[in-house]
């Protein structure tokens, strides 16, 4: 059973096991930047769990992707430090569910105003921790600022309704009304593309719902996670929010103990039913991967569409789980979008990601890279544009007529790569894309409203865009898919809502 899909980089080191600390840690080597960036050097040693933060035995590399130098080190957590962090959850699950609305929100925007006032810091540790590019690393800081500011307004409109019980004879005279709960300890597991947002996305609803968190973040990607953590604990009861990191053994650690309130992950399809298995009977909300598509109808704007297509399949390199990967277009205008997606393809800058201009980096790490390649090699399509190396980066790539059952079509396949099919109506676009066992975003460009709607009403999807790019999506929104592609929405309304449990009161006077 795996819990997540990334490369392990881990290399023990020897250092002082199992002490809790408040001394400077997690110290860089040469890193890739013209620029000190103090998030590297800030952190306490070791991992926030409990009252204080506990110093590992072993640490990890943080890689920077586009050159493999090293970022800094990392602590390596193990299954007993996540066994160890459930207990202080439990522990603390009581004062956090006590904790009054004001005290929850304070602790929210705190957390909020420091990361506004630290952007710019974060958002270079980004670009060095995923690789990804600076103009979507930007994007990722504001949409977690988005994200902790919702959350902390939804504390507000955390509350419960009456309930006439009079309607049936026997509730003469009662009175019934019930209240949101806090579901208990929620244990979050994140992916490596977008680290701040994802653990934002766990962190803020669990701590609005008054529930004790634990994280357990993409090996690959720590440091932003544990800089979250570190922004919210002060305000909050001791163990409210811990992190864990580590392999296989803590993920299995965390999801299998039966006192864990719910589980909330985000990653590959693979590792979500293997999630979903261990953790049974724990509510799991499970945000998985996708193909996402975008059909092209013959009445659209087709300069639009291109330039969706291109802006959509590959912002952080492709390695978002709504990005485009599938695009079907109508034959009628099939000859004249081909030709105008092929020459803004070539406009998309590939190199460094920490300059503005880069749109394409590369991929997290080796393995990511070799199997985009072997995908594209074992697709049987034409290649359109790249479809080989640029650097250490996949060049921007557009496959045509790539099959059903080939993985480029059928699977996620998390990379640069976009592949295109000529359909003869919308009847088999539609048809194209409820194929897929995925479903969790897809899109559709038209002029026309009954083509809109009937998107809407016949894709099989989480989320169905009209006019824009599958990967829109607003954090305060509901937000998740079906088939493959999950159970459960994020967004902070939504995500409260299921982190909490209805308590109904039944009251003879």
């Amino acid at each position: 059973m795996t819990f997540d899909q990334t490369r392990p980089t881990d290399r023990p080191t020897d250092r002082p096991a199992d002490r809790t600390t408040d001394q400077p840690a997690n110290r860089p080597s040469e890193g890739p930047t013209d620029r000190p960036i103090n998030l590297l050097t800030g952190l306490p040693a070791g991992l926030p769990i409990g009252a204080g933060w506990v110093e590992t035995a072993a640490t990890s590399d943080v890689i920077f992707p586009y050159d493999g130098s090293t970022v800094a080190t990392a602590p390596l957590g193990t299954a007993a430090h996540a066994a160890r962090a459930v207990d202080e959850a439990i522990a603390a699950a009581p004062a956090m569910a006590a904790l009054p609305s004001h005290a929850r929100r304070t602790a929210l925007m705190a957390a909020h105003d420091t990361l506004r006032d630290r952007r710019e810091e974060f958002e270079r540790l980004l670009v060095l921790e995923t690789g990804k590019p600076l103009v979507d690393c930007r994007v990722e800081v504001a949409r977690t600022l988005l994200t902790l500011a919702t959350a902390a307004e939804e504390v507000a409109r955390l509350h419960g309704e009456t309930v006439p019980l009079d309607l049936l004879p026997s509730g003469e005279g009662l009175i019934g009304f019930w209240t949101r709960r806090p579901i208990g300890v929620v244990v979050g597991i994140t992916g490596f593309n977008y680290p701040l947002l994802l653990a934002a996305h766990k962190i803020a609803p669990a701590v609005a719902a008054g529930c004790p968190v634990i994280v357990k973040p993409a090996p690959a990607t720590p440091l932003a996670t544990l800089w979250l953590a570190h922004l919210l604990r002060d305000a909050l009861p001791p163990a409210a929010v811990q992190v864990v990191t580590g392999g296989v053994e803590v993920g299995r650690t965390l999801v299998e103990d039966r006192r864990i309130g719910a589980v909330s992950f985000t990653g590959s399809a693979a590792a979500g039913h293997a999630i979903a298995r261990a953790a049974a009977p724990t509510k799991v909300l499970l945000e998985l991967g996708s193909n996402a598509a975008l059909v092209v109808a013959a009445d659209a704007d087709l300069e639009a569409a291109a330039d969706a297509v291109v802006r959509g399949g590959y912002y952080a390199s492709g390695q978002a789980c709504i990005s485009v990967q599938r695009v079907l277009v109508e034959e009628p205008v099939a000859v004249r979008f081909l030709p105008l997606l092929a020459e803004r393809v070539k406009s998309v800058a590939v190199g460094d990601p920490r300059l503005p201009e880069t749109r394409v980096a590369p991929l997290i790490d080796e393995a990511a890279a070799g199997r985009v390649l072997e995908w594209i090699a074992a697709s049987g399509a034409g290649v359109m544009a790249g479809g080989h190396r640029d650097g250490r980066a996949i060049a921007p790539t557009v496959l045509s007529g790539v099959p059903d059952g080939a993985a480029a079509w059928d699977e996620e396949i998390f990379g640069p790569v976009v592949c295109v099919r000529q359909v003869p109506d919308l009847d088999a676009a539609f048809a194209a894309v409820n194929r897929s066992r995925y479903g969790l975003h897809a899109a559709v460009f038209t002029r026309s409203l009954a083509t809109a709607f009937a998107a809407i009403e016949r894709i099989e999807a989480g989320g169905v865009v009209v006019n824009d790019v599958p990967g829109f999506r607003a954090d305060n929104m509901p937000y998740g898919g079906v088939k493959d592609s999950g159970a459960g929405r994020e967004g902070p309304r939504f995500a409260i809502e299921e982190l909490t449990v209805t308590r109904m009161a039944i009251i003879r006077p």
